[in-house]
């Protein structure tokens, strides 16, 4: 039961003067007008083997644009059809053979939009597309090895020199232009991104010259993370947790991983209710043969 476009939860698109029924404006209609996107980020972990899942999450989580990261594949090998049969019709992908990957599937038209291509090692980790006016920015850092040295291990110098380059990129755009930042940025930067704040403190993803190089990343444009608005702490939150718990909410030891991160240029547009709506739907980490991240959502009005 995969809905097509104005199927699920977009109620948003519904025309202001539609009888009771449920008439929806089409994706080509509703993009000449004001309407709620809803942007999702997901680190699929694999996105061939994955069509179920992600027509399940795309039937009951109803998201505009989708932005996957870690889809090991190459570019050509990419599930177009799936996509579209699923309503998404417009794409911009960066993959490579067995690793990383990056794409933004989105329902409605994609322009081209200057590009944020920071790695050095010149892995498929970024990409980027502009939809309905807003420049989205979708990203896989690198997770950073085991030891949090720079000087001992090269994949933690390359995770630092990622965050630094992107940076340096993103201080030279205008803050007023609506942009996001978004995927799995493999940092959790708060005190409550962690299950414990103490251990994690020694740990890659949360130690503390990971979380200043996240936190100047974050003050280069002023960018404000939609999650921990939706959701300030002290609440704990996570997008990830680890395979090797039997039981990843028993067990329960998940990290805030992946963001969405927005330029003031489009605070207005998240805050469209009075408050941010954002969402990490960490039922379908529960779901059979999934990916070890939960999807991550937030709504603009446009």
């Amino acid at each position: 039961n995969l809905s097509p476009p104005g199927g699920g939860m977009r109620d948003h698109l519904q025309r202001p003067d539609a009888p009771a029924s449920g008439r929806f404006l089409s994706p080509e209609t509703a993009y000449l007008q004001a309407m709620r996107l809803r942007l999702a980020t997901w680190n699929i972990n694999s996105v061939r083997p994955r069509g179920e899942l992600i027509g399940r999450m795309v039937d009951e989580i109803a998201p505009d644009v989708l932005c996957l990261q870690e889809i090991k594949c190459q570019t050509a090998e990419f599930p177009t059809r799936m996509f579209e049969d699923l309503g998404f019709n417009h794409f911009r992908i960066a993959g490579q053979k067995g690793w990383h990957g990056v794409a933004i599937a989105s329902r409605y038209p994609i322009e081209d939009t200057a590009p944020l291509d920071v790695c050095r090692e010149g892995h498929a980790r970024c990409v980027g597309a502009r939809v309905a006016g807003v420049d989205i920015h979708n990203f896989y850092i690198p997770a950073g090895g085991d030891v949090p040295d720079r000087a001992l291990n090269k994949k933690f110098d390359h995770k630092l020199d990622f965050y630094e380059t992107l940076t340096a990129a993103l201080a030279k755009r205008d803050p007023r232009a609506p942009l996001v930042v978004t995927g799995d940025l493999n940092v959790a930067p708060g005190e409550f991104d962690v299950w414990n704040h103490r251990y994690m403190s020694k740990i890659v993803s949360h130690t503390p010259v990971e979380i200043e190089a996240f936190r100047a990343l974050e003050a280069s444009l002023g960018f404000t993370n939609l999650m921990r608005e939706a959701v300030p702490e002290p609440e704990k939150l996570a997008s990830w947790w680890s395979y090797r718990a039997a039981d990843f909410r028993q067990s329960n030891r998940g990290l805030l991983l992946d963001h969405i991160l927005v330029t003031p240029g489009l605070r207005d547009a998240a805050f469209h209710t009075g408050k941010v709506v954002a969402k990490i739907h960490d039922d379908v980490r529960g779901w059979d043969k999934p990916s070890d991240h939960a999807p991550v959502t937030a709504d603009f009005m446009i």
